[in-house]
């Protein structure tokens, strides 16, 4: 598919999505009264209103934000160790971020006497100092360790080490701890109001701005460090960038949203298939795009009909992310894209 044909169809996608978040619900909407709704007109019902714009407005946002930020996190990644299989979830970063948030909930502030944070600042603090910490080693690692899949074995080990502590901290923590901790883990794009949206859009664009400004530099590690240093790249300087994006749109990510599984792994592979190409001029937009999609989509499948309840989003994840990887894995040696 030519990359402007996918970019135009997958943003079309996007706004039809969003629009049907609006719509879909527990409280049956009309599509007519959501319309109407969003230019201002007003609905039958004021409730409408509040459902809409303060409720299900936010969520799609969010959903369309955090999908585009962990997807964009996941293709830089897998740039940098020149590794399909890496990822936020698979290297750790987003354990890294849990153990921060996990020993908030548990101590609820960062500081000293002095000076300290607290409440949704502190937890954003936590997890992107644990995020960068995880990516730091795993960093560190990679200029020991030559082979990717031992890095990636690496990465895996660091993320079982902070799973551990993780299930220590919760082992010694309250009831109350535990249960925030566990609903926190599910993920969930419905936990930003209106109020909370200008912050954590602000957030997530700086993040995505980021890595548009890294698509020369990701091209040129496509061939290697080597290569790269001859055209000019600063590789020091660009895996920084890297380190630093990265860990800035995984940690506001799951700061507010939980450890979102498969999203940052599977959707940069989607991008590249359609696109059979890897020039990130085409696949850092277009991986943002599918990664709006899929959250939208993942959202959207939640939700069940009248009043049976909500699925836990990192239940319907893996159905999307799960079947990529493995075509990935299987068909690795046919699919020439990646190198």
């Amino acid at each position: 598919m030519k990359p402007r044909t996918f970019l135009l169809l997958a943003t079309a996608l996007t706004l039809l999505l969003v629009l049907a978040n609006l719509a879909w619900g527990s409280v049956k909407i009309p599509l007519d009264a959501v319309i109407d709704i969003c230019l201002g007109k007003g609905a039958e019902k004021p409730g409408w209103d509040f459902i809409v714009l303060q409720s299900r407005l936010p969520q799609a946002i969010t959903a369309l934000l955090a999908g585009a930020s962990l997807a964009t996190a996941g293709l830089m990644l897998q740039t940098a160790f020149n590794n399909p299989l890496a990822g936020p979830s698979i290297l750790g970063v987003n354990s890294g971020a849990g153990l921060a948030i996990v020993m908030l909930l548990l101590g609820g502030s960062i500081g000293s006497s002095s000076f300290m944070l607290s409440g949704t600042l502190a937890v954003l603090t936590g997890a992107m100092t644990g995020a960068i910490v995880v990516l730091g080693v795993i960093i560190a690692f990679a200029s020991m360790v030559k082979s990717n899949v031992m890095l990636l074995i690496i990465g895996i080990m660091v993320g079982y080490i902070t799973s551990s502590a993780i299930s220590l901290l919760n082992f010694f923590a309250t009831a109350e701890g535990v249960f925030s901790y566990t609903i926190w883990g599910l993920g969930d794009f419905s936990g930003i109001s209106m109020a909370q949206m200008p912050f954590f859009a602000i957030a997530t664009l700086i993040g995505l701005v980021g890595a548009l400004l890294l698509i020369k530099p990701l091209d040129a590690l496509l061939l290697g460090e080597r290569y790269a240093a001859n055209l000019g790249v600063n590789v020091r300087l660009t895996r920084i960038g890297l380190l630093l994006c990265t860990g800035w749109l995984t940690a506001v990510v799951t700061a507010y949203c939980g450890p979102i599984a498969f999203i940052g792994l599977a959707v940069p592979h989607i991008a590249r298939l359609l696109l059979q190409s890897s020039n990130h001029r085409w696949v850092v937009p277009a991986t943002m795009l599918t990664g709006s999609v899929v959250a939208l989509l993942c959202n959207l499948l939640c939700v069940l009909p009248g009043e049976l309840g909500i699925i836990p989003l990192n239940a319907v994840t893996p159905l999307f992310g799960a079947p990529v990887i493995i075509y990935v894995i299987v068909n690795q040696r046919k699919i020439q894209y990646f190198n």
